[in-house]
């Protein structure tokens, strides 16, 4: 913890732009302790955290504890594999692709997620 704290300090006196802080445990006592005392010495630098393993707590939450960025890094991966299996199993099944029409995003709604400017 204290080295975290030390390095964050650090990182922000020498221009972080925002801290991220991330951890393995399942539940986010030591996120929440972490941002408590990081706040203590900084209270505007942005605090960045990937609840990959303590998933149940709500982006309300984290922002009453003073978090401003809730990074979700790979559910949106772990989740398309099951549907990307799915159309190789349906594919494989049928030996073509027809199947999997209901399943796909027309092209014409994919363009649309793409911004008219950069």
């Amino acid at each position: 913890m204290e080295d975290a704290l030390t390095r964050a300090i650090a990182f922000t006196k020498a221009g972080a732009d925002a801290i991220m802080i991330h951890s393995r445990k399942k539940d986010p006592a030591e996120i929440f302790e972490f941002v408590d005392k990081f706040r203590k010495e900084d209270s505007i630098t942005p605090i960045v955290v990937v609840p990959t393993s303590f998933n149940t707590v709500t982006e309300e939450e984290f922002k009453a504890k003073g978090i401003n960025v809730v990074i979700y890094a790979n559910q949106l991966t772990r989740t398309g594999f099951p549907a990307m299996q799915n159309a190789a199993r349906t594919i494989l099944e049928n030996h073509r692709a027809k199947e999997c029409d209901d399943m796909c995003m027309s092209i014409k709604d994919i363009i649309t997620l793409i911004p008219d400017e950069v």
